[in-house]
């Protein structure tokens, strides 16, 4: 704890002598060119390599946009985001552009629509351009630092106040680690500024509406950008969305219960192969065992490669593997790594490491300077505490997560309001029941908000990102109709998942 405090009061110490400009928020510019940003959106842009042999072997070139830092003061100074392009297959047919964001925040999306691209078909592939991007702040696009390199900004608050107490000081260092290099940078990374970014992008491409896919987060930026920019938004798809008022302390709460469900799922596929594993011959059998090991994991936490395992990271790990049944076989073996390495046994902790990756690994940074830059977190330490007790019992697993401090409690207040999502523009949301990600009721809720929007179920599924090439013809269907064509179904619809995608229980 002595070197957390001292790394806190260093960094506290090194951002206090910088101050950091902030003016009123500008209204939402809707349809023209806002006062002073001509430049920006009529700039050219010089396509080359993306220097990525998956965006090279698709076809893709790279460009850099330059944008304001803050868009209140055009004139001052600017970042540049940078996007990757794969050209429609038919120049006849082809009707505009599909931005993209993976999700996070956190995420970068450069090479997004690289891997997007198959589960869209032929004639959806004709019509766009594939637009990825990196949003500010991440990846390529003058990527924010942080003097404490955490992998993440999320961590379980463990068993009593000592593991609490030990993750707020690690969020105060964390805070003050990525404000001192660049206060004001880090201050003006949000996801309102994406959006701007967004439509700068769509200017400097020459066309008059964007389409866009966003996942998970990227269904909240993309929800943003409706009420920003209703008459640049075109056809919209929000795979496994937000409830922009939840967003984001809200979403992490929401977590807590249903990745506990999706544990016990789990368990039932654990405990049919307890001869593989020998976690158990039930699932109850099963979670004891997890929890078991979590206690054992902070009576003798490992540490190796740079990943700590603990009572705050085992968590976190677990959380990793629950967002697809695909991945049962991958969590049962991050269980018995962990369980052998906190039992004293060797680990390979790059095995380890490599497992509990997303496909798109997410900035802390990024992360950090988004979450917190877009809606201020509660100040008071003990409310915390108080939650995280309050659902210990029902949440024993993931509710000190769900539930925990982060680094927004010690960020400064956003520059400016959060969005207040409430429109008419088309949009279409698809929603897994049994998402561990973005609970069903978030989607919901966005659906709501969105008056024009359509939904899409997925049923009985435990799955985070519905749109899968071999996941459910039912949602392929209805998303192909409506980017090639416009057809939003005519009523909200329910579809299962095809019988090849199988799980076996």
């Amino acid at each position: 704890m002595r070197w957390v405090r001292w790394l806190v009061l260093g960094v506290i110490s090194a951002a206090a002598f910088t101050t950091v400009p902030v003016g009123p928020a500008s209204a939402d510019p809707v349809e023209d060119i806002p006062s002073g940003l001509a430049s920006f959106y009529h700039q050219q842009l010089h396509w080359k390599s993306c220097n990525d042999t998956t965006l090279d072997r698709a076809g893709a070139q790279c460009a850099g946009v330059v944008v304001p830092l803050d868009y209140n003061r055009p004139d001052a100074r600017t970042l540049t985001v940078a996007i990757s392009r794969i050209p429609a297959t038919d120049p006849a047919r082809r009707r505009g552009i599909m931005l993209s964001n993976p999700g996070g925040p956190g995420g970068p999306g450069l090479g997004m629509m690289a891997d997007l691209r198959d589960r869209f078909t032929p004639d959806v592939r004709a019509r766009y351009d594939l637009i990825g991007m990196d949003p500010r702040g991440i990846g390529r696009s003058d990527r924010m630092n942080c003097v404490l390199p955490l992998p993440t900004m999320l961590f379980s608050a463990g068993f009593d106040a000592f593991g609490y107490a030990r993750d707020a000081s690690l969020a105060a260092a964390f805070a003050a680690s990525c404000l001192a290099p660049d206060p004001e940078k880090a201050r003006f990374i949000t996801t309102r500024n994406t959006a701007r970014d967004m439509d700068v992008i769509r200017g400097a491409l020459g066309e008059p509406k964007i389409n866009y896919f966003g996942d998970s987060y990227g269904t909240y930026l993309g929800a943003v950008y409706t009420q920003m920019f209703p008459r640049h938004s075109d056809r919209i798809v929000l795979d496994s969305a937000l409830d922009p008022d939840r967003y984001w302390l809200g979403a992490y709460q929401d977590m807590g219960p249903i990745n506990e469900a999706a544990l016990d799922d789990w368990a039932i596929w654990a405990a049919k192969r307890d001869a593989d594993y020998h976690f158990g011959r039930t699932a109850p059998q099963v979670r004891a065992f997890v929890e078991d090991m979590i206690r054992r994991a902070a009576a003798h936490p490992v540490v190796g490669s740079g990943y700590l395992i603990d009572e705050h990271t085992v968590p976190m790990m677990l959380l990793s593997l629950l967002s697809n049944p695909r991945k049962n076989p991958d969590l049962a073996a991050v269980v018995r790594t962990i369980s052998d390495g906190v039992s004293g046994l060797p680990i390979d902790m790059e095995q380890l490491k490599a497992k509990i990756s997303g496909p798109v690994p997410l900035e802390a940074a990024g992360m950090a300077a988004v979450q917190c830059g877009d809606k201020a977190a509660p100040r008071d330490l003990g409310w915390y505490q108080r939650n995280i007790d309050s659902v210990r019992a029902t949440q024993p697993v993931f509710g000190a997560f769900a539930n925990n401090i982060t680094a927004c409690a010690f960020w400064p207040d956003p520059i400016e309001p959060p969005t207040v999502v409430r429109n008419s523009t088309p949009a279409l949301i698809l929603q897994a029941t049994r998402d561990t990600r973005t609970a069903y009721q978030e989607g919901v809720a966005l659906h709501h908000d969105l008056t024009a929007s359509r939904m899409v179920t997925l049923a009985d599924t435990r799955v985070h990102g519905v749109l899968h090439s071999d996941l459910s013809r039912c949602v392929n269907d209805i998303v192909d109709a409506y980017l090639r064509d416009g057809t939003l179904p005519g009523a909200d619809r329910t579809c299962e998942r095809d019988p090849q995608y199988r799980f076996d229980y």
